[in-house]
């Protein structure tokens, strides 16, 4: 593992309070890993406190949203030949002191080709409104029986990724609530998923995208995108692109 190059993805909007930690968190917890900050569009600081905290940073001219925030990481770690690729959002929540548990997971738990940082298993804890609960019980029990598997925390964007999941990512990526159609990606190209716990902290800064009175879109949004993804067209890699397990071939 020690030859692998390893590159954390931190999407973020608008989040000049809390990415200096961030990446100061990301630098001394996993030093192995480069840090790639993707500044969707911000209206604030967050390019530059990026920048001083000593991360890259690719900078979108206007918002694209999450999914393709993401989406130009895992494009940049194909170019530039990485071997594992770990998301970290820029507003706080996710610990980085647990990215080597995911690491260590992702080598040693048989065909994992992306592990998720799951809050709902071994008390991991994490304090959810309770109509956003209700809706990942829903999409957990969809998930689990459409991939045979269990699936605890479906809408997670703490998750790592091998090289078969960066390329397949990088050439399409879900833009609108990415998570679960992710999931669902994973499973037509027959890559493996894995879940490790995790404690989440609350936001350090800013406020959630989803609120109490997006619940109920966000909630039909996901739901349309699970019965949506089943009839996906699976993305064909141009010539001369390596071949994912599962994906057919074509020009």
């Amino acid at each position: 593992m020690k030859n692998l190059r390893k590159l954390a993805i931190v999407p973020a909007l608008n989040e000049a309070d809390s990415i200096e930690s961030v990446v100061s968190e990301l630098h001394a917890q996993a030093p192995d890993f480069d840090v790639l900050v993707v500044d969707d569009g911000s209206s604030d600081g967050t390019r530059e406190r990026a920048e001083a905290a000593g991360a890259r940073v690719i900078r979108h001219p206007f918002r694209v949203g999450i999914g393709g925030a993401v989406q130009s990481g895992f494009k940049l770690a194909v170019r530039e030949g990485y071997d594992v690729a770990v998301q970290v959002d820029g507003d706080g929540q996710h610990d980085p002191a647990y990215v080597h548990a995911m690491l260590e997971r992702l080598h040693t738990s048989g065909e994992a080709d992306m592990v998720c940082g799951t809050r709902f298993v071994e008390e991991a804890g994490y304090d959810v409104p309770l109509a956003r609960r209700a809706g990942m019980r829903v999409f957990r029990l969809l998930l689990s029986t459409i991939v045979g598997q269990r699936v605890t925390d479906p809408t997670s964007g703490f998750r790592m990724t091998n090289r078969d999941g960066i390329e397949l990512f990088a050439r399409d990526y879900p833009h609108d609530y990415p998570e679960v159609e992710a999931i669902l990606m994973l499973h037509a190209h027959k890559l493996q998923l894995h879940e490790v716990p995790v404690r989440m902290r609350q936001r350090a800064s800013g406020s959630s995208s989803i609120t109490r009175f997006s619940s109920a879109y966000y909630m039909a949004r996901v739901l349309l995108a699970i019965f949506v993804g089943l009839f996906r067209r699976t993305p064909v890699p141009a010539p001369g692109e390596r071949l994912l397990p599962g994906l057919p071939v074509g020009g």
